[in-house]
């Protein structure tokens, strides 16, 4: 059984089950793939496309095949030596609807449902009208026009004995306690009797054992017909249609534990944690030992039967407590090593996913392996941008559109949009948290809620991370840069008066540790305040960075996306180098991505955008000059021009990098595809901008004139030729790019995660687009023709090069595990006129060794070129240096040639003159016979390639 070698990101939902996966196993395996890394499979909504809103964490989801298909699948790939990592989502489920049975416990119960704790919802809410209650926004028109309307229909359940209200796809529980209200009206005498009875539930404190007798007796009374239908005649009487029913029906509601409401009402007053500010996903107390239980039990239990090899931990930042959440799940998998069988690995791993700002380290002492990988992909997207580019880019985005080049200042005025917006009640309850601390000590009982308000805002405003980590212990040391930097950025924003307020917060906020307070109230005020703050840092980041921010600011939109820092246009060499170092030595098993199911933009896309960056000038003249012939279909609304310049220039950006190089302009079928995903993402792009139309009230006006504009740019067939001769002007260089990122991936310290479909080209766009079906019956074919990457080359459009690559150093990796897992990581000199233009490294694990070379900002080379092939004349005279532990034999892995190497410097002329990428093996260089099986052979060397 082999360790995580490298893994396989599958997308599962009941159009793609388990079953459907395990017919694929041998391809997978024939990929070199050592585990496949599944999305969330416990039980989600009814035809979630994705798995990430789950209703019961205690079950498998029976659409994707339940437990026996996994245990199908599981077999499968113990069969072939692999394994399964699984995504799991610890910090919220889906609320509303009628599928979560513990959120419908909740809502019929109250603070009276033992899952009342499982949810993180503020009883004590200062408004009077939610004091002891939950809201419930989920009405889609105000309360009373809903009420009065007739859609909340009154029923009731035969097979629980329940009652209920209506409404759409939801489900809104009555109080038992309170059926008696209904029960009253009913003209059948034993039924009405059974009144008194639920009424006397409201004194008693074991009301929610002692409902069950009083449900049965109205069960077997509710199936006489006679009684039915006095019931439901009773029933009649709430129709809100008529004033007396309506006033009855709103009499009852007012007795829930709930407070139904309109959807608008969410964002200023809901009084429960949600995700970000998604108000169909309830977040969960996961700190809390019974519902850390609960909510794992399925997930130990699949553990400790060995079908479980690693987890993945979905949105980390969201819990009250990361690193105390690592941690305990690190010591329960490690408990269940002992458990396990003895054919499968005892150690489980464990990832987070977690966003990385610059410079920002993964805090190590959490207990897990290493993040899913976003760094890696913001890390060779930053490698492959020219920063010669970032200049003309800037000026045209500026000087077109009007809006600040400095993607900073677009994020700050965003965060502030989102706190005053779509997170505005959580910003009220963190600040409400942090008055109560104010409140309760004499010395600050006089900073007003409007000062801590003000001063929390900026604070957050100037937020450079997600979040921070402060516990009762106080803030890690690891985390007080980052802090202060806000406190910094804070301080010039607030008036003079308030930055003592501002000072306070920092000591509140983890400054001083809530473990030092004498007083235990005050210590639990202090706890309390920093998790609310550290809750709402993160959603603020990620609404304001990657939802807002990196749709409004595109000077190049291929430095926008998850994970990313756009602030920096491009990196140096030599950052990608010490990037690489400090994975190595801090968490070498981390994941490395460059595609995943939330990226914005697909893997191969970034390539082709990103020489753009080469480009800058030429593009730009362009760019403007398309703006200006294009005048004539903008059409000029009352808001404004349609489209506005800055969503037009990201248009032109998306055509060039999304327009396949097999996508000819005459193709018209091809054509009206690619228009349909264009205009998809473009709707999708327009809303998340938030500036001229929106996910809450859309301007279908302006979306209406922006897709009319994109569909006459493609409709034209002089706009067609245009637009496709500048995209083919990407597609070479944007090939190579494309298999750098495969080589860097799969060679550099860590380990290598493919997403679905991706060993072909990947021209994807934001989800759903890059959730789209993939064709496995082509790659199949594909990989059993094992194609060589240098035939492959020859027709490189298809994709069917870059998984011949891909192939060839997934058995490479196989072959010599301990090169990859343990090698050390050497950058190489290079010097000459190219120097920059070229990334070499080594590896090294005894005698074993790769040396990697491969070319980055190469565009201006080949205009015109059919082929990804670099002519070796434009090296000039660069040179690679090399140690005298290097000479010696060596055997390039995807061309077979084999060189000797007796000199102590080689030009990339030479390495790179077959294939525009470059690995060599040196020392034991064994090979599986068969891909996806774990026998190798003795074979060494390598013979010339013809």
């Amino acid at each position: 059984m082999n360790p995580i070698r490298a893994t396989l990101r599958l997308q599962f939902h009941r159009g793609f089950t388990l079953d459907d996966a395990a017919e694929w196993v041998d391809d997978y395996a024939a990929l070199g793939v050592s585990h496949l890394y599944a999305s969330p499979l416990q039980t989600s909504r009814a035809g979630s496309p994705h798995g990430y809103d789950g209703i019961d964490p205690t079950r498998l989801d029976p659409e994707l095949g339940g437990e026996a298909a996994l245990e199908r699948l599981v077999q499968r790939l113990r069969a072939k030596g692999m394994g399964l990592i699984l995504d799991i989502v610890p910090n919220h489920v889906a609320v509303g609807g009628s599928e979560n049975r513990w959120w419908q416990d909740v809502m019929a119960w109250g603070q009276q449902s033992p899952f009342a704790a499982f949810f993180d919802i503020d009883w004590a809410s200062p408004d009077p009208l939610l004091y002891g209650k939950l809201l419930v926004p989920f009405l889609g028109e105000p309360y009373a026009d809903v009420l009065q309307s007739g859609q909340l229909m009154l029923r009731y359940a035969p097979s629980s004995a329940s009652f209920h209200l209506e409404y759409h796809e939801h489900r809104f529980p009555l109080d038992p306690r309170h059926y008696g209200e209904l029960l009253r009206h009913v003209e059948h005498g034993a039924l009405r009797d059974m009144a008194r009875r639920f009424d006397e539930l409201a004194t008693r404190e074991d009301a929610y054992t002692a409902v069950e007798p009083l449900r049965e007796a109205l069960r077997e009374l509710a199936a006489d017909p006679a009684a039915r239908d006095s019931l439901e005649h009773a029933m009649r009487r709430f129709d809100g249609r008529d004033p007396l029913g309506a006033r009855r029906l709103h009499d009852l509601l007012e007795k829930q534990s709930y407070r139904l409401a309109w959807w608008r009402t969410g964002s200023d007053e809901i009084n429960w944690r949600r995700f970000f500010d998604i108000t169909e996903l309830g977040g969960l107390r996961v700190e809390l030992p019974e519902v850390f239980e609960a909510t794992h039990a399925l997930v130990f239990g699949l553990v400790e039967a060995g079908w479980i090899d690693g987890l993945r931990v979905d949105h980390v930042d969201g819990l009250a407590d990361p690193a105390g959440y690592c941690r305990r799940l690190r010591a329960r998998l490690d408990a269940l090593e002992a458990r396990r069988p003895p054919e499968v690995p005892r150690r489980v791993a464990l990832y987070v996913e977690k966003i990385l700002a610059a410079d920002e380290p993964l805090h190590d002492d959490w207990g897990v392996d290493g993040t899913t990988g976003y760094e890696f992909m913001n890390q060779v997207s930053g490698l492959q941008h020219d920063p010669e580019g970032a200049a003309p880019l800037r000026t045209l985005w500026r000087e077109e559109t009007g809006r600040d080049d400095d993607f900073l200042v677009e994020v700050r005025l965003a965060r502030g949009e989102i706190l005053e917006t779509a997170l505005a009640s959580e910003f009220a309850a963190c600040a409400q948290a942090l008055h109560d601390v104010a409140r309760y000590s004499l010395s600050s009982r006089d900073i007003t809620l409007g000062a801590i308000q003000r001063t929390l805002r900026a604070l957050i405003v100037h937020f450079p991370v997600y979040r921070t980590y402060a516990d009762d212990g106080g803030r890690p040391a690891q985390d007080e840069g980052f802090f202060q930097q806000a406190l910094n950025g804070a301080r010039g924003e607030v008036r003079p008066p308030e930055v003592a307020v501002l000072e306070q917060l920092e000591r509140w906020l983890g400054g001083e540790a809530p473990a030092d307070c004498d007083d235990d109230q005050e210590r639990e005020l202090r706890r309390r305040a920093i998790v609310r703050f550290q809750q709402l840092t993160s959603p603020v980041a990620a609404k304001a960075v990657e939802d807002t921010a990196g749709y409004r600011s595109a000077v190049l939109i291929s430095r926008n996306d998850v994970g990313f820092d756009p602030e920096h246009f491009s990196h140096s060499p030599a950052d990608f180098h010490k990037a690489c170092r400090q994975r190595r030595e801090r968490f070498p098993a981390t994941l490395l991505a460059t595609a995943t199911h939330d990226h914005k933009r697909g893997e191969d896309v970034r390539a082709r955008l990103a020489v753009i960056s080469e480009q800058a000038q030429d593009i730009a003249e362009r760019m403007r000059r398309w703006r200006i012939e294009a005048a004539a279909w903008r059409q000029l609304l009352p808001s404004g021009p349609a489209p506005s310049p800055a969503d037009e220039l990201m248009l032109y950006q998306l055509l060039l990098g999304a327009w396949p190089p097999t996508l000819s302009a005459d193709d018209d079928e091809g054509m009206e595809g690619f228009e349909q995903r264009l205009g998809q993402w473009q709707v999708k792009a327009l809303r998340e901008a938030k500036l001229r139309s929106h996910w809450l009230w859309p301007d279908e006006a302006y979306e209406s004139a922006c897709q009319a504009y994109l569909q006459r740019l493609l409709g034209d067939p002089t706009w067609r030729a245009e637009l496709a001769e500048a995209a083919r002007r990407l597609d070479v260089p944007g090939a190579i790019n494309g298999l750098v990122q495969v080589v860097l991936r799969m060679t550099v310290p860590g380990v290598p995660d493919l997403y679905q479909g991706c060993d072909y080209w990947d021209y994807s766009l934001v989800d759903p687009d890059n959730r789209r079906e993939v064709d496995y019956a082509v790659r199949s074919a594909t990989l059993q023709a094992d194609e060589a990457p240098v035939d492959a080359l020859a027709h490189w459009q298809d994709g069917q090069v870059k998984q011949a690559v891909l192939v060839r150093l997934m058995a490479l990796r196989q072959a010599q595990p301990r090169l990859f897992e343990a090698g050390d990581y050497q950058p190489l000199v290079i010097d000459g006129a190219r120097a920059t233009q070229v990334v070499a490294f080594v590896r090294r694990h005894g005698d074993q060794a790769v040396l990697v070379v491969v070319p980055r900002l190469v565009s201006r080379w080949l205009a015109g070129a059919p082929h990804p092939v670099i002519p070796p004349a434009c090296w000039e005279n660069t040179r690679i240096h090399l140690t005298p532990a290097l000479q010696g034999q060596w055997r390039e892995v995807l061309t077979d040639v084999s060189l000797s190497l007796a000199e102590e410097a080689l030009s990339p002329a030479e390495l790179l003159a077959d294939f525009p990428v470059g690995v060599w093996v040196h020392g034991a260089d064994q090979r599986p016979e068969e891909k996806g099986e774990d026998v190798v052979s003795d074979h060494q060397g390598g013979h010339e390639h013809g």
